[in-house]
């Protein structure tokens, strides 16, 4: 048996935030909760949309000192906030980092529960604010998933909470928002999509519905994120990526990431390497590890994105695709080694302890991969 779990109300295309006064007004809201950053609250609109906000006459607060890579601290903080507050309705306007900690109170408002809580049984949380998530870069897929990343300080680990309540009650995929990201903010996010895509692909709870979406968000990325980099100024590229986004976070509530992730979390925990770089860097090497137990896989994405290699081998159809990878990482310059992040072979004994405990992404992997199968992969990208 398989299933997909969506967003309730999804809105796309041009001038789809329109359609946030008419969620608010169906939705009887009569306090609103803000959360954003204060470089989105710059943008013209965001400024507009406030304007519209304004004129239904709508009781609101904004909370724009979120923290990039959150750790469950930084969550503690904003629910203090939260908690003091008569909010009924939560809309979140970013990146991932934004939409994580939105998710996460519309969970932990008035709960018996707290964040460290759902970090130790993340099944016990509830949905008790409806949200409506509308995502500015072209990576995380946050606004699709059942899923919030927070780190543990004390650990120097990441942790996913995975919980049904997580899943947004409304998404806008508007381009407008991602008009003014930065270039490398295109690439580093659009990265990370890719390889929830990919990751989707090649897991052991894939599904013909996770599948679905997995092909499409890859197809749109794999086609557009270039185009999106070297020509910023192209609205449409960038609107591709911001959808094939959000099916990559579809794939991932119905299937799960793998050891890209799982590999990539230590470095976000403790070197506190950005979510997408992360990621980017790890998906070559794993890729390559992957290779003989994905060739079906990697063979139907390469049938879909260069047909004319129809005739060749499922090895050869598997190199290409990690080619391309490895191609969009040189257009992008995302960097594909960790030492400008300082880490270097001395980490490399907590790396691999840390990534080994990632076990709910690992055991998703088609191929196991043991200790020294992870050592080796860091290997490839440590000085």
């Amino acid at each position: 048996m398989y299933s997909l779990s969506l967003p309730s109300n999804i809105f796309a295309g041009f001038n789809s935030l329109n359609k946030v006064c008419d969620i608010l007004k169906k939705e009887n809201v009569n306090k609103l909760t803000i959360f954003t950053d204060s470089t989105i609250k710059t943008f013209d609109f965001f400024k507009n949309l406030i304007n519209e906000i304004e004129k239904s006459n709508i009781d609101y607060i904004i909370i724009d000192n979120l923290t990039i890579e959150p750790s469950y601290k930084d969550v503690e903080i904003v629910m203090e906030k939260l908690d003091n507050s008569k909010t009924d309705f939560i809309i979140a306007i970013g990146g991932g980092s934004v939409l994580d900690i939105a998710k996460l109170c519309s969970i932990l408002k008035d709960a018996p529960y707290g964040i460290k809580d759902l970090i130790k049984d993340p099944s016990q949380g509830t949905k008790n604010l409806k949200t409506l998530m509308i995502p500015t870069t072209c990576g995380t897929g946050s606004e699709a998933t059942c899923n919030s990343i927070v780190t543990v300080p004390e650990d120097g680990i990441k942790v996913g909470i995975v919980n049904q309540g997580l899943i947004p009650d409304y998404v806008i995929l508007d381009p407008i928002t991602v008009k003014e990201l930065p270039k490398n903010l295109i690439a580093s996010t659009g990265v990370d999509a890719l390889a929830h895509c990919i990751e989707c692909l090649t897991s052991k709870k894939a599904t013909p519905f996770s599948n679905l979406y997995s092909f499409m968000g890859a197809e749109l990325i794999f086609k557009n994120i270039r185009e999106a980099y070297l020509n910023p100024s192209n609205i449409e590229a960038r609107a591709n990526i911001l959808l094939g986004s959000f099916y990559g976070g579809i794939a991932i509530t119905s299937s799960g990431t793998t050891a890209v992730h799982a590999l990539a979390y230590p470095l976000g925990g403790k070197f506190h390497v950005p979510h997408g770089i992360s990621n980017a860097i790890m998906i070559g090497p794993v890729m390559e590890f992957n290779k003989e137990a994905c060739l079906s896989e990697f063979s139907r994405l390469c049938d879909i994105l260069n047909p004319s290699m129809f005739d060749l081998s499922s090895d050869q159809k598997a190199d290409y695709i990690i080619s391309e990878i490895k191609d969009i990482l040189k257009v992008t310059n995302i960097p594909v080694n960790l030492s400008e992040f300082g880490v270097g072979k001395k980490d490399l004994e907590f790396l691999v302890s840390a990534a080994s405990k990632v076990t709910r992404l690992l055991n998703n992997n088609l191929k196991e991969l043991s200790i020294e199968d992870i050592k080796n992969i860091y290997l490839k990208v440590l000085d």
